[in-house]
């Protein structure tokens, strides 16, 4: 793992041309830890990997000719799938108000526990973890990985990185594949897929999303959430005093100095300098000089801490999980309180119930059926041998229910106006319509209006679609096209 070490000794000042601005980067090598904060890692990333692989696989019944995947986005069909829900093309403002509120949600997360999703949740942080595992079992610990780094090539350097790198291969194939698997029915694709029955675009998705984890995880890991992440760089506005964040107790700690065997703790800082903390830290660096751009909340710092802490009978907590207003308060010996609530969270969590409720709302009230009218414009309009001026309009009615349903579509805004549909049936200014289950009914419909009923070259026309069985209507405006007059 990389991660920028600049030497004080560059020159850095543009057109100086005594050496180059930025030094090469160093690879670094997080110890092993154990502790709490480990085994919610490890937790996490076993139950987010669960469930990106398995619930491609979970089935939901939608009657008769439906897919059966519970989580589908079906491109060729032009829908997407949620369990009992199904959006379609013109619904995409649900996705949108999802996308809106994964976003608040994070700044609500941020305002609670800081970095908590970066430490925890994020794909980058789960598999770079997957992958330093796999380093781990092939060649050990921090020393022995960055002994293996430091030699010459060699046939075992060779053999152990060949490992390493085929089994990144295998982990960011599954990824590549889990991602596809979303896009069509999961069982026949995997099938498919290992048997090469598979489209091009599939497997080009699969290299893409693939050739990425093993990129990201394997090779850039820190960089990608130092220079290529934006998260890094607003954090900070989410924070306040009472945000609980990766903290050092530099009250207890300093000053620090390295421990002798015997000697008291009297008249120094708890912290015997052993940077045990640093060693952890998956992005190489010292907590102990504060908040930074590069802390991703993941807490394996704390963990180290506290492993040097049990070891030399101190307290625990040198390195915490705490706000910066608890480590005033307990540096001055001050009472210390959690507030999770409190006017940032509060907005948050408006914002959040404001959101959601309005999805619900759009969701319980949504149309079940919808018009679509599109006028001709080749040409915009005909005049007949009786003087009369006929207009042509694509029509397509959106049936979003799983059932044959019949509408009636009649004309409203001038009047004597009447329609013909091309392989259907009308009479006068109504027309009877059918559409299939889940379907979409496309029309072609003439309307014709006597000349002495239009006075100008538009003139507003609305269609009004009515389902005959249960009543329920939509009316769509649009126009219609005359000579001048």
């Amino acid at each position: 793992m990389a991660s920028p070490k600049i030497d004080p000794t560059l020159k850095t000042t543009a057109g100086d041309g005594d050496g180059p601005a930025y030094a090469e980067t160093v690879m670094i090598h997080p110890r092993t830890v154990k502790g709490v904060f480990r085994n919610w890692k490890w937790a996490a990333m076993v139950v987010l990997l669960a469930v990106y692989h398995i619930a491609p696989f979970l089935r939901w019944d939608r009657g008769p000719d439906a897919p059966s995947q519970a989580i589908l986005a079906d491109m060729a069909g032009r829908r997407g799938y949620f369990f009992f829900l199904e959006i379609w093309p013109q619904e995409v403002y649900y996705i949108t108000g999802l996308l809106f509120m994964a976003a608040i949600a994070l700044f609500f997360m941020s305002s609670l526990a800081g970095r908590i999703w970066c430490g925890f949740f994020c794909f980058q942080t789960v598999y770079t973890d997957l992958f330093m595992f796999v380093e781990r079992l092939v060649v050990g610990d921090r020393a022995k990985r960055m002994a293996l780094d430091r030699a010459k090539w060699s046939g075992d350097k060779l053999v152990k990185k060949t490992i390493i790198n085929a089994v990144w291969l295998v982990i960011a194939a599954s990824c590549g594949i889990g991602f596809t698997l979303y896009f069509g029915d999961a069982p026949t694709m995997l099938r498919d897929i290992f048997a090469g029955r598979e489209s091009t675009a599939v497997y080009g998705a699969i290299a893409v999303v693939g050739g990425g984890c093993f990129l990201l995880a394997g090779y850039a890991r820190e960089q990608v959430c130092l220079y290529m992440c934006p998260y890094s760089r607003f954090q900070s506005a989410m924070f306040d005093e009472h945000s609980l964040i990766i903290t050092y107790e530099e009250w207890r700690g300093e000053p620090r100095k390295p421990i002798r065997k015997g000697e008291s703790f009297e008249g120094r800082g708890h912290c015997i300098d052993c940077r045990m903390c640093v060693a952890a830290c998956p992005t190489g660096i010292d907590i102990r000089d504060g908040i930074q751009m590069a802390c991703i909340g993941c807490a394996l710092c704390i963990d180290a801490c506290d492993t040097m802490m049990d070891k030399y009978k101190l307290p625990r907590g040198l390195v915490t999980w705490d706000s910066s207003a608890n480590l005033e308060a307990r540096a001055k010996g001050d009472k210390t309180r959690i507030r999770l609530i409190r006017p940032r969270t509060i907005v948050y969590m408006a914002i959040l119930s404001a959101v959601g409720a309005l999805m619900i709302f759009g969701l319980s009230s949504r149309k079940t059926f919808d018009i679509n009218v599109l006028h001709e414009r080749a040409p915009l309009f005909v005049q007949l041998s009786n003087g009369s001026i006929r207009n042509g309009y694509t029509v397509k009615i959106l049936n979003m229910v799983r059932e044959n349903r019949e509408f009636e579509l009649s004309l409203s805004g001038i009047d004597g106006a009447s329609l013909d549909v091309v392989g259907g049936a009308a009479s006068g200014g109504k027309a009877t319509l059918k559409v299939d289950p889940d379907a979409v009914g496309t029309y072609n419909i003439f309307v014709t209006i006597p000349a002495d009923k239009l006075q100008a070259k538009r003139t507003p026309l609305y269609f009004i679609l009515r389902e005959t069985a249960k009543g329920g209507s939509n009316r769509l405006e649009s126009l219609f096209a005359s000579p001048e007059r």
